[in-house]
């Protein structure tokens, strides 16, 4: 497919190697504008925002995902097979199922299982495990550490459901199992970026515990991650150097 795509405007030489991908287009636009040096909009096809500028002199694209694995498919698929991105960093929210996790605290979805069928389209004769990519998960954590933050590692849950209809919630299931978090679109990338030879990751900051009274405002999930932010734009400068 040649560029621009259906679903990004953007020239190829407009879109940077590596990518941020909130979900939400106005915390593309936060980000842009309250972390990129020269930002330009770049692609505002259906509303999702698209920007590229530089952070401690790199070039970084932020756009936005979306909500659910078949939204961040889309994207992903078209930015590395058609703008020949090399790495995804998503940068969400995600609900707490973990006991140890608290508001505020940053995920690393080292795996991501999933109740989707996203995967059933690469025709595999087994279960594939959709993994974040170890060069972008290390650099994300050295990153952390740089700001004092203790990311938590470990498996995520890319849920196909916000909503669940009655005594049909597996949340105690996934807990059991050891799974930290939940949210609904790294699992789509982790297949994508594994398709296209890519790399892929997802950094989630808890805005909710689905078992304590717990959650962020819609005000604070736009305008508060700014810690997650700076990870993962550091990320990206470390990725620039490999």
């Amino acid at each position: 497919m040649s560029v621009p795509t259906p679903h990004i405007a953007a020239k190829k030489e407009n879109i940077a190697k590596t990518v941020l991908m909130p979900g939400d287009p106005l915390r593309a636009k936060f980000i842009a504008e309250n972390f990129l040096t020269d930002p330009v909009l770049v692609n505002n096809v259906r509303g999702v925002q698209g920007h590229t500028g530089t952070w401690k002199g790199v070039p970084v694209t932020v756009m936005a995902s979306g909500m659910g694995m078949p939204a961040i498919g889309i994207y992903s698929w078209e930015l590395f097979n058609f703008y020949d991105v090399d790495n995804i960093i998503r940068i969400g929210s995600a609900g707490a199922l973990s006991d140890e996790l608290k508001l505020m605290d940053i995920v690393a979805g080292q795996g991501a299982c999933t109740n989707s069928n996203y995967g059933d389209q690469f025709g595999l004769p087994g279960t594939f495990a959709p993994v974040a990519d170890f060069a972008l998960l290390s650099a994300a954590v050295e990153a952390g550490r740089e700001h004092g933050v203790d990311i938590k590692v470990g498996n995520i849950l890319s849920s196909d459901n916000f909503y669940y209809a009655e005594g049909s919630n597996y949340s105690d299931l996934w807990k059991r199992m050891g799974v930290l978090a939940v949210e609904m679109e790294a699992a789509a990338l982790y297949m994508n970026a594994a398709y296209a030879g890519k790399r892929g990751l997802c950094l989630c900051t808890v805005s909710d515990h689905l078992y304590r009274d717990e959650a962020l405002s819609p005000e604070d999930r736009q305008n508060s991650f700014t810690q997650m932010m700076e990870i993962a734009l550091d990320t990206a400068v470390k990725m620039s150097n490999l």
